[in-house]
């Protein structure tokens, strides 16, 4: 039986990404901007690139931002769309969906920021990471981080240890971008739509 899925559409998504990396695996997405468009959907895909502030003004505007902390079915976040999810973040400063607790924190300065390019994942235990091995390669772009908490279901080393995921409930996140990870997202994207 095919599912609705759709990606939430708030002006600093990677929707072409999102978008071709599912229809690689078969699965044709629909786009989220309202409230109304959540009503029906197995799962929600939450993305985002670019900065924390303005994208959670959008989500606000638009009251997507209870709607999807109000969502029962699985959820998704991806990068800026994970890091929405927290309390609160030293991006902006602004307040988070606080679905996840913890604040979002900057780098430091004595590493190169952005965290660019391929690292590890370790410490899995999640049935997104079925089949993925421990120290398996993953794409990241970030200035920020969530700490590592109780929620944490993998993690990553660049200058300190931080969350590269996290699960609450019905509510995943992943800080690096599973649609720009090769087999391994595709692996990771495969697993969440099998939630």
């Amino acid at each position: 039986m095919s599912q609705c899925i759709k990606i939430i559409h708030y002006k600093a998504g990677n929707i072409a990404s999102v978008t071709h990396a599912l229809s690689r695996l078969g699965v044709q997405a629909g786009l989220a901007t309202s409230p109304d468009h959540l009503k029906g959907t197995d799962k929600l895909i939450f993305p985002g690139v670019g900065h924390a502030k303005p994208a959670m003004e959008v989500l606000r505007q638009t009251g997507m931002n209870e709607a999807i902390r109000n969502y029962r079915n699985p959820v998704l976040g991806i990068c800026l769309g994970m890091q929405l999810m927290a309390e609160a973040s030293e991006e902006g400063p602004m307040e988070g969906l606080g679905i996840f607790p913890g604040s979002i924190k900057r780098f430091s300065d004595e590493v190169k920021v952005p965290h660019m390019g391929w690292n590890s994942l370790h410490e899995l235990s999640s049935p997104l990471f079925k089949g993925v091995n421990e120290g398996s390669h993953v794409y990241f772009v970030h200035s920020y981080y969530l700490p590592v908490s109780q929620f944490a279901v993998a993690s990553c080393e660049y200058a300190t240890r931080f969350t590269a995921s996290i699960a609450k409930d019905n509510f995943f996140g992943v800080q690096f971008h599973p649609e720009k990870s090769g087999t391994t997202g595709a692996l990771i994207l495969k697993n969440f739509l099998a939630l």
